[in-house]
């Protein structure tokens, strides 16, 4: 079956379970990824509830073997968990890469692999040199070799958790927790039983089926149950996605997105820098300045956060979806299970978080709109759309500055649009934001027109 070059996306490897990601394929990856790793390397591998995920295990471990390469089997675990392992030894071994075998929140045929080298992504264009590599070998045979060492890194995982939040021990709180039927339920039960936390469990058994609902938390429509138990009986709430680096945080009055949680986390850090998305609000970056932390703007995708996080020695990174990354006091990934616990620490310190947010300047926002195009023309319909934004239709509303560290985002007088290709899926990502709900509008109108004559041009 031939390799499609598809599947081999900007953060990670990813696409249809036996059509895409197959026996020969999968031995492939495993094989040039052991080479890049430098044979006789370390490799850990984890993987999610997805009933294929031990297959691809299997199928991965015979080409890192075949590479050279020494491999770990963690087993079913969350994403933070497979990161984790780049940070411990297992009798004294550790390990110089991991591989996290998940679909992450996409239907459950699907499947993909997370890269960590060295603690650091891999990704962008070292994932389409692999699939370069591997499309011109992809004739080759790799012999079956499940030669493995099984590691346990949820209990070292749980325990430095418990003992990092043991002054939580107690907090009287009655959370509510909604798990998707993703992987968070293989640990984070544990630790808040461990903790004494007061809880409700809503779908914590993993199940890659995904019978309850989809897993994917900045979803409105998959936060109805959590939600209603938490008007029932809870006082806050938490929501991951299928592999646990994705968190939503409920209040009776808020959904609270990923920026703002990040204004949130910063009250309790000294003058911290901290990374948004293009996509976040700019009351984050406002009110981060205006406390005297140091906003900085940079690329969406946990790839990109990660490593900018490590080139600036940033305290703390945020996407809006709920990708939430700590250098402070942490190890700089996106792990939802950590954000859980620091917001809850937060609330035993007595920070109101409704209090904080109401107090927040207000401001009228979109979702992320998503606009069709190709894999083929997204990109160039933003450099089309740079260059509109020379000369703009005499209507557009006055334009501040542009910002095109990823896609547009322009700058008006009460607000900002932006328009970016996505790195894994053929749409432009839109969202408007204003302090005027009219104004709001006109920037979507406004900038939406100036789509289509870009789509026209290409």
């Amino acid at each position: 079956m031939p390799i499609s070059k598809s599947i081999f996306r900007e953060y990670d490897i990813r696409g249809i379970f036996e059509k895409e990601l197959h026996e020969q394929s999968v031995k492939l990856i495993g094989y040039f990824l052991g080479q890049k790793i430098s044979g006789d390397k370390v490799v850990a591998i984890g993987f999610d509830a997805r009933s294929h995920s031990p297959l691809l295990r299997d199928y991965l471990t015979s080409g890192l073997n075949a590479a050279g390469c020494k491999v770990l089997d963690m087993g079913m675990v969350a994403t933070p968990v497979n990161y984790f392992s780049n940070y411990i030894a297992f009798n004294g071994i550790s390990t110089d890469a991991s591989i996290m075998i998940t679909g992450s929140h996409n239907p459950s045929e699907y499947n993909g692999f997370k890269i960590t080298i060295d603690k650091l992504p891999f990704f962008g264009k070292d994932i389409y040199d692999l699939g370069d590599e591997i499309i011109a070998h992809q004739d080759m045979t790799i012999k079956e070799n499940l030669q493995k060492t099984e590691i346990d890194v949820k209990t070292p995982y749980i325990n430095y958790m418990v003992e990092q939040f043991a002054h939580l021990k107690g907090l009287s709180k009655k959370i509510i927790i909604d798990g998707g039927n993703g992987v968070v339920g293989t640990v984070l039960p544990d630790i808040f039983d461990a903790l004494g936390f007061n809880y409700e469990g809503l779908y914590l058994e993993p199940d890659g089926t995904f019978p309850n609902h989809h897993p994917d938390p900045s979803v409105e429509k998959n936060l109805m149950d959590v939600k209603k138990a938490l008007e029932k009986s809870g006082e806050i709430a938490f929501a991951y996605d299928g592999d646990a680096d994705r968190i939503a945080v409920l209040t009776h009055q808020y959904n609270i997105k990923g920026d703002q949680m990040a204004l949130l986390y910063a009250l309790k850090m000294d003058r911290p820098t901290v990374i948004g998305e293009v996509k976040c609000s700019q009351v984050m970056y406002d009110e981060l300045e205006r406390r005297g932390a140091k906003a900085i703007m940079y690329k969406t995708g946990h790839s990109n956060l990660k490593v900018k996080m490590k080139e600036t020695n940033a305290d703390l990174a945020c996407e809006v979806s709920g990708h939430i990354f700590f250098s402070h006091r942490y190890f700089g990934y996106d792990d939802a299970i950590y954000a859980t616990l620091r917001m809850l620490e937060l609330v035993a310190e007595g920070i109101d978080l409704d209090k904080e947010l109401d107090a927040l300047p207000k401001v009228f926002s979109t979702e992320e709109i998503k606009v069709e195009t190709t894999e083929e023309e997204k990109f160039l319909i933003i450099d089309t759309i740079k260059e509109l934004l020379k000369n703009p239709p005499d209507n557009f509303p006055t334009i501040l500055s542009i910002i095109d560290v990823d896609g547009v985002r322009i700058n008006f007088e009460k607000g900002w649009a932006l328009v970016r290709a996505s790195n894994t899926t053929p749409v432009l990502v839109t969202r408007f934001e204003s302090t005027d709900k009219a104004l709001a509008k006109i920037y979507e109108e406004k900038v939406n027109t100036l789509i289509n004559t870009a789509k026209d041009l290409v």
